[in-house]
């Protein structure tokens, strides 16, 4: 797997969000869905580059997709 920094939860919800994800409802986790999927980011700074990877795959996206978002 291709190395992935730990990000922003803010910029990964705006990644997502080019992605074609749109915000659910917020807590502390902000669940984002596309219409077929649905992914739960938490609102950790920066977001652990384990996890980020775990919901870029639920999402349907690989690394590389992910990063020319950001």
């Amino acid at each position: 797997m291709p190395k992935l920094p730990g990000v922003n939860h803010l910029a990964a919800i705006k990644a997502f969000e080019k992605a074609g994800f749109h915000i659910e409802r917020q807590g502390k986790h902000v669940i984002m869905s596309d219409g077929k999927r649905v992914v739960t980011i938490p609102r950790h700074n920066p977001i652990h580059a384990f996890t980020l990877a775990g919901i870029v795959k639920d999402a349907g996206l690989t690394i590389e997709e992910f990063k020319a978002l950001l």
